[in-house]
């Protein structure tokens, strides 16, 4: 596997994406070597029976930023090819995993030089990200280089049916395949106390709704606060608690001054709190307007919370989740008070939830699904090995 990202350096869900793939599939008896930047951990270590090869920098002074995030990573993966090639010299893989574009370069030059097939993730795309725009030459070169990994690989993996068609048609490929993103559904699950004093901090009298987002505008969370007022006519101690961090934040903290203490800002909010937050809530909102997948929704089933979610991009997979029009306030506050108005359906919709979390979106399903890609790229003896 090769990846930009992976702990300890954490930048999004990729690097725990793969950490948690690449873990579960040694436990499924593969061996995975994950190639990937370096830090302060050392060069080569074995985690959890993954083997990791860490590429160190190039002295080189380029920031990640727009501005030079091209050149950024043509020198990253100038470092992941050499540290990759001595790897491959003495053990041959069936097949090379590219998770996204920043990898592109390596899978490539990987494959040509082991001669193995490269299976790609992608896990958003450019286009998709800016509404179907590309306004700016650092956008159409990613796009390119997006479309150049899909063209080179023998399978593409998508979480979601929404980017399966979405990459197909951006990149007019054919052997795209679903395979949903996972989690830890037992880590979810937060204890009856922490719930309780979750709800004691931020319920007051009235229903709790939670939106756990990065702020920014494709999230919509502008979308839940133009609801919320509406939402209070009927239940007048509604609630609203933001969880996240963001560069919209001054601005909607802004647009929210005249509902008082109506929506509360939690901020950052680490992973075993938010459980808590999530499993505490009445219902918890996901109004995106662009989502590959919406892992954040998972999250909340897993935690036991009743869904609201947009009907757009990779949320219309989740079948067991009240619906609402993308970017309609309106839309969105009459699915939640149904939730609110009928709380005995709203806890059987939340334990469909949890119970389809738990069966069909843990890592040891993704990881056999992703097996299974891999055997269909690597061909007959590759597949025979994997049976």
């Amino acid at each position: 596997m090769l990846s930009w990202e992976y702990p300890p350096l954490i930048v999004g869900g990729l690097g725990r994406h793969v950490d948690a793939l690449s873990r579960e599939l040694v436990a499924a008896g593969h061996e995975v070597c994950v190639v990937t930047r370096g830090g302060a951990a050392p060069p080569d270590e074995v985690h959890q029976g993954v083997r990791v090869r860490r590429a160190a920098a190039d002295p080189i002074d380029l920031d990640f930023t727009t501005e030079s995030l091209l050149a950024w990573t043509q020198a990253f993966e100038h470092g992941l090819i050499r540290a990759a090639l001595p790897v491959v010299h003495r053990w041959r893989p069936d097949v090379i995993h590219a998770h996204d574009w920043l990898v592109t370069q390596s899978a490539v030059t990987l494959s040509q030089v082991t001669e193995r097939p490269v299976v790609a993730t992608v896990h958003a795309t450019e286009a998709g990200r800016h509404q179907g725009w590309l306004p700016a030459p650092l956008n159409r070169a990613v796009h390119s280089v997006e479309r150049w990994l899909a063209h080179e690989a023998a399978r593409v993996i998508t979480c979601s049916t929404f980017m399966r068609d979405e990459v197909a048609r951006l990149f007019t490929a054919d052997h795209v395949q679903v395979v949903p993103n996972g989690l830890d559904a037992d880590a979810w699950r937060a204890p009856a106390r922490d719930r309780l004093a979750a709800r004691t901090r931020y319920a007051g009298d009235g229903p709790l709704l939670v939106l756990a987002a990065r702020l920014v505008h494709e999230k919509g969370v502008q979308v839940a606060l133009a609801a919320l007022p509406r939402l209070r006519r009927e239940f007048p101690g509604a609630r609203l608690v933001v969880a996240g961090t963001g560069p919209m934040a001054d601005e909607l903290r802004a647009s929210t001054r005249r509902l008082g203490d109506a929506v509360q800002w939690a901020g950052f909010v680490p992973e075993h709190q938010l459980a808590a937050l999530l499993g505490a809530a009445d219902a918890v909102l996901v109004p995106s307007l662009y989502e590959p997948f919406g892992l954040v929704a998972l999250a909340a089933a897993a935690a036991g919370a009743p869904l609201a979610v947009a009907d757009t991009g990779g949320l219309r997979d989740l079948d067991f989740a009240a619906r609402f029009a993308p970017d309609d306030a309106t839309a969105l506050a009459e699915v939640v008070a149904g939730l609110l108005r009928d709380r005995p359906g709203a806890r059987r919709l939340a334990a469909r939830a949890q119970r389809r979390v738990r069966r069909d979106y843990t890592w040891t399903a993704v990881a056999e699904q992703t097996a299974g890609v891999y055997a269909d790229a690597a061909g007959p003896t590759a597949a025979a090995a994997a049976r």
